[in-house]
């Protein structure tokens, strides 16, 4: 279980967009991860996840207004998210958060709850299955 309102009270909004941010420097560039994104919505892709992270961890309405409930499963059900994507995500989150020089209680109460949410959406052991997105889908 992770401590929502020290976590929202220690790192704010601003810590939590600021992890967001650097961990999409990485994913761009990152050869499993980025073919997953559409590579003319970067910056949405990313406010998508910071303003997801804010309603999840602050109760901040804005990913609710206007996207809806997260059915994450569902959105991430059109990539093959295999365990080594999965491993890889978190590896760069993880670098992410200590790039950030986030406090250690508040890294490790988030890679929690990131690891579960990330072995939730493992849904392939193929990895050579093709990465399909439809042209509008968005994660998060």
């Amino acid at each position: 279980m992770i401590d929502e309102a020290y976590i929202w009270e220690t790192l704010g909004e601003s810590g939590i967009r600021k992890i967001i941010h650097q961990f999409y420097q990485y994913i761009r560039t990152d050869t499993i991860i980025s073919p997953m994104y559409p590579p003319n919505d970067w910056e949405g892709s990313e406010k998508r996840l910071a303003d997801f992270m804010c309603f999840r961890i602050g109760r901040d309405e804005t990913y609710i207004q206007e996207r809806g409930h997260p059915r994450l499963r569902m959105r991430h059900a059109a990539f093959p998210i295999t365990f080594e994507a999965r491993t890889r995500w978190l590896e760069l989150m993880q670098q992410a958060l200590n790039d950030c020089q986030t406090p250690d209680d508040c890294s490790k109460q988030l890679m929690a709850f990131f690891t579960f949410v990330a072995d939730g959406l493992v849904n392939t052991t193929d990895p050579d299955q093709e990465v399909n997105p439809r042209k509008s889908f968005k994660l998060f």
